[in-house]
This record gives C-alpha cells, structure tokens and sequence, in this order.
C-alpha cells in the first residue's frame, strides 16, 4: 500500500478546504459577522498548516491501486467533514460536536437533513457554508482536485471510487481533462440557475445559497419554511434544474460534443424522465382534492417528486401531510434515486433498470431455458462483472440499512420515523416522514444515532464501497483485492 501518496493526496485535500473557506469569509466580511469572520479564518490558516504537513513532498511513486483509491477517497471525506465542522462547532451554531458533525456531513454528502431548529437564526456565513458544503460534495472534492493537480492514472480510482453509479468512464483520454470538463459543465449550469434565479425575483442570498443546494442536489434552505415563501417562477426554475443536476453528466458533455443521437437515446435518461412523469401524474391525481386548481397541483407534484427523485430534499408544502399513496411514492423514490454520474443519490436508475431486466431474463430462461438471452443496457450488454457489482451492492445496501435501522431504533421512535431517517440519510435526500418530516429535524435523535445516520450519508454518498474497505483496512486486513 502506497502510504506516502495516500498521505499526499489528504493533505492536498486539507489545503484545498482551506481555500473553500473563502467563501464563507467573504460572506462573512460583507454581512460584518466578525466573530464567524475569525472562527474561519482561524480554521483556514490551520488547515493550510497541517495540510501542508501531512502532504509533504510529492512521492517519486505516486501510484495507487484500486483498494488504495477505495480507502484514500473514505479518508478524505472523513477527515474533510471533521475539518469543516470545526467553524460550525466553535462559532456556537452547533455546540454539540455531534451536531455539528452531523450538519456538515449532511451538507458535503448533499443530503440536506439538519438538526437545526431554527434556520434562520444562523450567521449568514453559517448559512452559506452549508449550502456551499453542497456545492463540493455533489461532484465531489476529489474531482475537482484532479481538476487541478496532475494525478496521473492513479486518479481514475479516485474518481471511480467518488462518482455516484455502477461504472465511471472518461469522457476524454485523459482523467485531469475528465475532471476538467465534469467541473465546466457544473459551474455552467450553477451560474446559469442562479442568473435565473435573480431575474425572476428571489433575494439574491437566497438565489446563490438555493442554486448551490441545487446543483449538489443538497436541500439546505436558508428559511424555515423551506421554498414555499418563493414566488411561483422561483420554484418552476427550481424544478427544472433539480431535474437537469439529476441528470448524468455524460449526457450534457454529449450534447457538448453535437452527439445529438447518443444523447437522445440514453436508456437511463429517457426511464429517469419516464418515472418523474409517472409519478408527478399519479400524485398529481391523488392530492387534486387539497389544491385550488390544476396548475398548483401539478407544480406542487412535480417539485416534490423532483425533489425526492434527485434527492435534493427541498419541500415547496408539508408533503407529510398528503394522502398515503403520495407518501409511499415519495418514499419509493428516495431509494430509485437519480442517475449515475449526476450530483443525486439513491441506488440510481441505472441499477434499478438493470436488476428489473435481470428479473425479466431470469422469468425468460425459466419459460424458455433453451434460449440464451443477455441482459442489454444502453444498447450494450452487460458484463457479468457489473452484474455481479450491482448484486453486491443492493446485498450490502440492504444489510447497512437494516442494521442502521435498528440501532436508531433504540431511540424509541415510531417505526415510519425511523424507516425514513434512515432511507433519507442513506439514500441522501433530507426529510422523511413522521417526526422527521418536511417541516421537522433531526434533532430528536440521540448521539449515537446522529452517527449512525453520519454514517449512512458518508457510506450513501460514496457508495458504500470505500467506507466498508476503509473498515476492513482498520482491522488490519492490509491485503484486500
């Protein structure tokens, strides 16, 4: 194991959040919140310190395998959302450690569930800092790192280990160039929403905190009633780009390229698209009784179902309050999730695809076990190693839920509540249901379940992969294929 590297690039890390925390310094200054104004300049200057440290010189072997890419992408997060909850600790915005953790946690992993009860009570630059937290994390630290430092072909496993989804490939030869233009297509799409945002009448603090909650498809609001005080044009153009950042990236670097057949039939794309119409229709039906009229209903659907598809978490009305067969479709969105290679979480429409054309080719070779037929995914047939990916994956998602489900369960709480604290955190989406619902926290939850549920966000957000291997290399199991 190249130890040495895998110090280098925590390192650069830690010096890389250091010049993150301009943002909030800035916000900081210009809204003359002094005390926050040292606390992150405090935290700046030490992280550029040890950071500085722990990364060294460059090793003349910066070669790193796939395990090492598995474990180091765990480090970072790990290490990233410690450094970044020292400000909200120390500022007094979240006293308890744990809560502040948890917030942080939240924010970089783009879930979006708090424990803050009183939103609008926070420091500007506290608000910033989280929303901005959602900006990092949705495509990740490490990606843009690679963005800007010379990784060489060790980065493909960085990268492969924090993209969301079944497989990553590079757009171009190159992974720095990969990386490059993943972060040319994001910063488009944020500047253009928060432009829209701005004309179309919403505060400018709100439009930038809301667009960075946005395109990480985070869910951080900056009111305590959520978006449902925005007009009704703000939250269409929400709408709107919670469903593009759900989107795969690959697809928009397509439409870059005027690949415009590739782009139009993308498998995961047109089902991702097919099941946000289905849903916002059902629910569209189901909830017509408690809205006015026909254009309020269907926006109210389909910012919910947009919200929970993606795994944004924003909420436009108290959704908990819907009949239960809305409820149960949000629900079941929370674990569909958006695609592979978006900002979103959840299992991701790839894997849901792929595992029901498993089931159709299992029911085909049982009526006809002379016919030989292939599991095909985006015209191309899947490889019995991404099979075999996607098995495991859902094997291990479900024995992390259940197991985290009962652990929070010892708080007490009423089975939907904790069914859908877990789901929401795991699959990163923000609120659930019950007492953790649109209009409620987390707060309720005691310590260790806060960590519990810290946990799932990281282990959602990475994929579960690298946190397990990260767990076995502190074991001492040092030899994992």
């Amino acid at each position: 194991m190249n130890l040495k590297m895998m110090r280098y690039i925590v390192g650069a890390l830690v010096q890389i959040e250091a010049a993150l925390f301009l943002i909030p310094i800035l916000t900081a200054v210009v809204y003359q919140e002094w005390g926050c104004l040292q606390v992150f300049g405090a935290t700046a200057l030490f992280c550029l310190a040890a950071g500085r440290l722990v990364r060294g010189k460059r090793p003349e072997d910066a070669t790193i395998f796939s395990s090492e890419g598995y474990t180091t992408v765990a480090l970072c997060w790990i290490v990233m959302s410690i450094v970044g909850a020292i400000p909200l600790c120390v500022s007094g915005a979240y006293p308890n450690p744990f809560d502040a953790l948890f917030e942080i946690v939240s924010g970089f992993t783009t879930t979006g569930a708090t424990v803050a009860t009183d939103v609008e009570a926070l420091p500007r630059s506290i608000l910033m800092w989280r929303s901005f937290s959602h900006w990092i994390g949705g495509m990740g630290v490490l990606v843009f790192m690679l963005a800007i430092l010379p990784m060489g072909a060790s980065g493909m496993y960085l990268m492969k280990a924090e993209s969301p989804g079944p497989s990553v490939g590079k757009l171009v030869p190159r992974v720095r160039s990969t990386a490059k233009i993943l972060y040319v297509i994001y910063l488009f799409l944020t500047v253009l929403q928060m432009i829209l945002m701005i004309l179309f009448g919403c505060p400018v603090f709100d439009s930038i905190n809301l667009t960075f909650a946005t395109a990480g498809t985070g869910g951080f609001s900056v009111l305590n009633s959520g978006c449902a005080d925005y007009n009704t044009a703000v939250q269409i153009i929400l709408t709107v780009f919670m469903i593009l950042f759900g989107v795969n990236f690959n697809e928009y670097f397509l439409i870059y390229c005027k690949k415009w057949k590739e782009a139009v039939h993308c498998e995961e794309v047109r089902a991702y698209l097919g099941i946000i119409a289905a849903a916002v229709i059902m629910i569209s039906f189901n909830i017509c009784h408690i809205f006015g009229n026909i254009g309020e209903t269907v926006l109210h659907a389909a910012f919910q179902v947009a919200s929970i598809i993606t795994t944004t978490g924003f909420a436009s009305v108290d959704f908990d309050l819907w009949p239960e067969f809305s409820r149960e479709i949000l629900l079941l969105l929370m674990f569909i999730g958006a695609c592979a290679g978006s900002t979103g979480g959840g299992i991701k429409v790839s894997r849901i695809v792929i595992m029901a054309k498993s089931v159709l080719k299992e029911l085909a070779y049982i009526l006809h076990p002379r016919n030989v037929r292939k599991v095909r995914f985006e015209g191309k047939i899947v490889e019995h190693e991404t099979m075999r990916s996607v098995n495991v994956f859902m094997v291990a998602y479900l024995i992390i839920f259940v197991t985290s489900v009962l652990l929070v369960s010892l708080d007490n709480f009423d089975g939907i509540t904790n069914f859908s604290a877990v789901a929401s955190a795991f699959n990163n989406v923000g609120p659930g249901l019950n007492q953790v619902g649109p209009v409620r926290n987390f707060s309720i939850y005691s310590n260790l379940s806060k960590l519990v549920l810290t946990f799932d966000m990281l282990a959602g957000r990475l994929e579960i992969f690298p946190m397990l291997i990260l767990l076995l290399k502190i074991r001492g199991r040092k030899r994992w294929n």
